[in-house]
Formats: structure tokens, sequence, C-alpha cells
């Protein structure tokens, strides 16, 4: 026996009644679409602001103030290792420092050596000599920096 206000359900029957709106008449109206609007608009925007900082990144990381390069070392006695680098300014007027490190067999350091360089236009080849406490095997170019770029290149 079934009761007069519900409508009867089962093989044979119709329903009288829409079973989404009657969860809408029970529950009420939800606002998942006003929310999923909310959710995508929200993400996009997240994900264009992301976007446009890493581009802005990636631009200026691709135009360094200065750039170097070891080309080549000699280790002349046991006290002196001589380094060749060669250095690219993007601007005459900017003021580079880099620094150059001895390395002696074990990968201790024995000596560095830092200099400058400014006022030059192109690649520009600097020949240094790095004063060491024992026989160096090697040299290494840890890399040139300037007042606005941190990171050694």
């Amino acid at each position: 026996m079934t009761s007069p206000s519900r409508p009867e359900s089962g093989p044979g029957s119709s329903p009288t009644h829409d079973t989404g709106t009657d969860l809408a008449e029970r529950y009420g109206r939800s606002d998942a679409a006003r929310r999923r609007r909310l959710v995508v608009a929200v993400s996009g925007l997240v994900g264009v602001v992301a976007l446009a900082w890493l581009g802005w990144v990636a631009l200026d990381s691709s135009s360094p103030d200065v750039q170097s390069r070891l080309t080549a070392y000699d280790v002349v006695d046991g006290r002196t290792a001589r380094a060749t680098v060669t250095v690219t300014l993007a601007d005459p007027d900017v003021r580079a420092s880099c620094l150059v490190r001895a390395v002696a067999v074990d990968s201790s350091p024995v000596g560095e050596r830092s200099f400058t360089v400014t006022g030059v236009e192109g690649p520009s080849r600097v020949v240094v000599d790095v004063r060491t406490e024992r026989e160096a095997d090697t040299v290494r170019l840890i890399g040139c920096t300037t007042p606005d770029q941190s990171r050694p290149r």
C-alpha cells in the first residue's frame, strides 16, 4: 500500500513529477554553475599571470649584462696558474666583476683571483695570473657579475 501523497514508481508506472524538479524543490537550487564559472575564470587569470611572469623571466635571462668564458689556462709553476677569459659586456658602461679559481688535484681550491672589466665593446680577452698556495691542477671560471646581475655568467 502506498500513501496518496507519494507517486507510485515501478515497472509500468510513470512518475507524475520530474525527479530533478523534485530535488530542486526539496533541497533548493545549487550555485554549482556559477561557482564553476568563477573557478574557471580565476584559474584562467592565474594562468595568464604565470605565463606573463615566465615570459618576463625568460626575456630578462636571455640578454645578460655580461657573459664570460674560460678559453685557456696554464699552470705556470707550483705557485702560479694563468687563465685566459673572454668577457663580453652588453654595454661599455657596465662594470663586471669576474672570479677565477685554481683547483688542486684533490679538487680543493688553492687560489682565487677576482678582476673587473669595464669600458670595452664586444668580446674582450683578459689574461690573469692566479697565485696559489700549492700546485694547481686546473683553473675554473666561476663567472662574472654586475650590479644588476647577481648570478655569475
